[in-house]
This record gives structure tokens, C-alpha cells and sequence, in this order.
């Protein structure tokens, strides 16, 4: 299994200043859950870059590829 940065490392920005701690696309005002509803709801990725070109498609796939990662430690873990 692949190991992935520590979390400091992602590309996530949590800062009260900032969409009041919401978590955060770092270096913008994206809040990641936005990543998750997109996706949810069938829209492809190219659609949530193209909506939020400040957010790369390296930190969205970084995210996602995470996000994956935590499912399966869980899921391994039970």
C-alpha cells in the first residue's frame, strides 16, 4: 500500500481566518468537502477544475487518492 505524507504535507489549509476552519483547498477558499459533493453527485473531475481553476488537479487527485487511503486503513483495520 502506498504511504502518503503526513497531513501537514496535503494540500489542505484549516485556519479560523479563513471560511471559518473549514477545511480548505491550501491557497484558496475551496472547502475540500466541495470536492466530495461534486463527485457525489456524478459531475467528473474536469468539471470541479474547471469551476474552481484556483484548485490544481494535482490537490484534488492528492485528496482523493488520500481520502482513499484512509477507507482502506479502516476498512483493514476492522
Amino acid at each position: 500500500m502506498d504511504e502518503f505524507p503526513p497531513q501537514k504535507l496535503l494540500p489542505i489549509t484549516v485556519d479560523r481566518e479563513i471560511m471559518s476552519g473549514t477545511p480548505v483547498f491550501k491557497g484558496t477558499r475551496v472547502p475540500i468537502q466541495t470536492l466530495f459533493d461534486y463527485l457525489m453527485d456524478g459531475c467528473e473531475l474536469a468539471e470541479f477544475i474547471d469551476n474552481f481553476p484556483s484548485v490544481s488537479q494535482e490537490a484534488a487527485l492528492a485528496i482523493l487518492a488520500y481520502a482513499g487511503s484512509q477507507v482502506t486503513r479502516e476498512a483493514a483495520a476492522t
